[in-house]
């Protein structure tokens, strides 16, 4: 019902789920804090007179409902807010946050977090839960199940030809990740007035467990470079983003007026995909040469390149005729280029405007890699004769 006055506080929306099915909630919007009530009202695809009836009848009541709030919010009862919406299935509010965060084109890998907790969160929870059952005992359940019994079913069977999976117990990250994103949820929701207290108050969050960062030494750069790869747009946007440190989403994307030449030196131009901000990228002469030949203003600068499952696999197949055993991916580019900028004296401070990271502590991590005072230290230990 989006044709309703915008200055109206409470409005009658539909939102599509399953089987093209549209459902009824009132979108409130009182004292600058919006919330919403989910009627458990369904409008039906429209194929026989009965339909039609159905749906008139859903729609008259919910306006019906609509009318009651907005007669108690004139009369100053608010209590309904908190009240009605305690009422809210719980699942069907994380989904409606799943579609927002698609709709608001947030990072794949971010949004392949939500959906991956939601799909926890229908194993763990019944789908008739509303928010008058989560309490802290329910928060804490999920918590444990993720730690004790969630598994992962990423992994494919060895020589399996059909879809089959094997399971194994989510890992450290896994889990700080799904439930950070189901937080943010409860998190949501009280702030949103659907629940007067946030049950997830002083439970203790996962640790995030640190990984390893696989990279190149400028030697194994240069190996790769010198060999053949089966797929030539593979090897130069690879090479590309361990020179620059790009990630392959920035590079997929990347179009011929990001690049710009200013004062001799080349300069990209972009916002990145993952956090949004805007960057200015001097690159290299280096760098430069796997740009290719210049084209329109809107065209692709690296038009054949899409990376996936098959085209990590070329990647490694790609390092080992180079004589590289390193298990890399295509984000082992962005790592080696961080390392070599540590390698060659560049200060942590100028590493993070050259990789965009808005946290100092996410560029630490490259930091710890390449310790020059500790690989200093060691290097002063005297020889021992055997």
């Amino acid at each position: 019902m989006e044709q309703q006055n915008s200055k109206e506080p409470i409005r009658l929306r539909r939102r599509t789920i399953a089987g093209g099915r549209q459902s009824l909630y009132l979108d409130i919007y009182i004292n600058g804090r919006r919330s919403y009530e989910y009627l458990k009202l369904y409008l039906v695809p429209e194929k026989t007179k009965e339909d039609r009836e159905a749906n008139r009848k859903a729609l008259a009541y919910a306006e019906a409902v609509r009318a009651q709030r907005i007669v108690d919010l004139q009369n100053g009862r608010f209590g309904f807010v908190s009240e009605g919406l305690l009422d809210t299935n719980f699942l069907d509010y994380y989904r409606h946050l799943c579609q927002e965060r698609f709709k608001a084109t947030e990072s794949k890998g971010n949004w392949g977090n939500w959906y991956s907790c939601l799909k926890h969160l229908e194993k763990y929870c019944p789908a008739s839960l509303t928010f008058r059952d989560v309490t802290p005992e329910f928060c804490q359940g999920f918590r444990d199940y993720l730690d004790k019994r969630a598994v992962s079913r990423d992994k494919r069977k060895p020589g399996s030809k059909h879809k089959a999976y094997s399971q194994s117990p989510l890992s450290a990250n896994s889990k700080q990740g799904y439930f950070a994103k189901f937080k943010c949820c409860i998190r949501t929701a009280y702030e949103e007035g659907v629940i007067p207290t946030n049950p997830c108050k002083g439970i203790k969050s996962f640790p995030e467990e640190e990984v390893e960062r696989t990279y190149l030494t400028l030697d194994e750069v240069r190996a790769m470079a010198a060999v053949d790869c089966k797929y030539p747009d593979l090897k130069r946007a690879f090479l590309f983003s361990c020179l620059t440190g790009l990630r392959k989403s920035d590079i997929e994307k990347m179009t011929w007026k990001e690049v710009r030449r200013e004062n001799g030196i080349t300069r990209i131009v972009f916002k990145q995909k993952k956090t949004k901000g805007q960057e200015y990228l001097d690159i290299s002469p280096q760098a430069e040469q796997f740009l290719g030949e210049p084209g329109g203003p809107d065209e692709k600068v690296f038009p054949r390149f899409k990376y996936d499952s098959y085209m990590n696999l070329n990647l490694q197949r790609w390092a080992m005729v180079a004589g590289v055993s390193k298990d890399i991916t295509f984000h082992s580019g962005r790592h080696t280029f961080a390392v070599l900028m540590l390698d060659l004296g560049a200060d942590i401070y100028t590493l993070q405007k050259l990789l965009g990271h808005r946290e100092l502590r996410t560029t630490q991590i490259y930091a710890n890699l390449m310790d020059k005072k500790k690989q200093e230290a060691v290097a002063r230990i005297p020889e021992i004769k055997i």
